[in-house]
């Protein structure tokens, strides 16, 4: 007999079991070594009704980008439109304070370190999380950069070289913290070493004049 409607799983709750249990899965095996027949086992399904949803492994990585680290860039670009005319300093700090939060949370920071295990040997992953998650990070960036230069809050600078130093300490934070990470490691409130680091990419090494954090009056 057919279940009623109200007791079947919409397709988009059976889409995200399937997610949750092939990151499992990659994560514990690698996701060379990894099988959707394993993937399928974990979720409850058998491997065709996996098929149903995903057509390869490389699909269901895609969509585990998507949902984590691909929505984080998404949302760091709509943040840089809404608020970066405003104010682009502020509208830094809060960006790298966003990012640092998301880094720490294992199911965002899951699916790019399985992608930098892969990438070398993975060329279409690789371009795949480049177009989805890199190249939209870096359009916003410049877009910040061309609001600071606007506003006369940043100095004309090359724009790669912007972004290395504007995205570089989320990529640090992303490898020392998840694929590097040591047990003995301090553990670092992220929201505080994100506005210590905003500190020294916006006011730079050199001393001029005391930063409002070191000035005592």
């Amino acid at each position: 007999m057919t279940k009623p409607l109200s007791h079947r799983r919409r397709p988009e709750a059976r889409s995200g079991e399937i997610l949750d249990a092939a990151l499992a899965v990659f994560s514990e095996e690698g996701f060379s070594a990894a099988r959707m027949e394993t993937v399928a086992n974990r979720a409850g399904l058998s491997k065709g009704a996996v098929y149903l949803y995903f057509k390869s492994k490389d699909a269901i990585l895609e969509a585990l980008i998507e949902r984590s680290v691909g929505e984080l860039a998404r949302n760091t670009a709509k943040i840089v439109e809404q608020f970066a005319a405003v104010d682009p300093v502020d509208t830094y700090r809060n960006l790298l304070r966003a990012m640092f939060t998301a880094i720490a949370n294992p199911s965002i920071n899951a699916a790019p370190r399985i992608v930098f295990a892969e990438a070398g040997r993975n060329a279409k992953l690789a371009r795949y999380y480049r177009e989805h998650v890199i190249d939209i990070g870096k359009a916003a960036i410049g877009v910040l950069i061309e609001a600071g230069i606007a506003r006369g809050k940043f100095r004309h600078i090359d724009r790669e070289v912007a972004m290395r130093c504007i995205a570089g300490p989320a990529i640090a934070q992303l490898m020392l913290t998840v694929v590097f990470a040591l047990p003995d490691d301090p553990r670092l409130d992220p929201t505080q070493l994100a506005d210590d680091i905003s500190d020294v990419v916006l006011n730079g090494l050199l001393i001029t004049e005391p930063s409002p954090r070191e000035n005592p009056s």
